[in-house]
């Protein structure tokens, strides 16, 4: 199954903020260039991230994101299912209208079905325990971080 573009921004995200060494603030401008993704992607990521609650955002010069609690122990099943923005898993437009066949359809079910046992695959795999800090290194060096902060 495929993820949209916006839950993969946000995933990536996460996973940069969760091997942040000491819990550091990091500024959405080091996130996107760690991510290799435009800042006006990672900033609406970020925005919905912290209305989730799974970020903290401290302002000011010196601030940036950092996992909240919620986001240490938050898994790819329970985020994908917030950032899923798709009310049917099966595209039941056709370009005169709905499809004829939808208010009998099996297949509509039998994909939602597919798509929650998707998620509770997910369900199992914390964020914050995906990204090594072998992985994770010269992203931070890239972004001028350094792991002993």
């Amino acid at each position: 199954m495929k993820i949209n573009a916006f839950a993969d921004v946000s995933l990536r995200a996460l996973m940069v903020l969760a091997a942040a060494p000491g819990g550091a603030l990091l500024t959405t401008q080091s996130i996107a260039d760690s991510v290799g993704t435009p800042y006006n992607h990672v900033s609406k990521a970020m925005t919905k991230l912290r209305s989730l609650g799974l970020i903290e955002v401290v302002r000011g010069r010196t601030g940036g994101s950092r996992l909240s609690h919620a986001g240490r122990v938050a898994t790819v099943g329970q985020v994908l299912r917030q950032l899923d923005t798709r009310t049917d898993p099966a595209d039941c437009v056709a370009p005169g209208g709905n499809c004829p066949l939808i208010n009998e359809c099996r297949l509509r079910a039998a994909l939602a079905r597919a798509r929650e046992a998707f998620y509770r695959e997910l369900d199992s795999v914390v964020i914050a325990d995906l990204p090594g800090s072998r992985q994770m290194a010269p992203v931070f060096h890239m972004i001028g971080l350094r792991p002993g902060l």
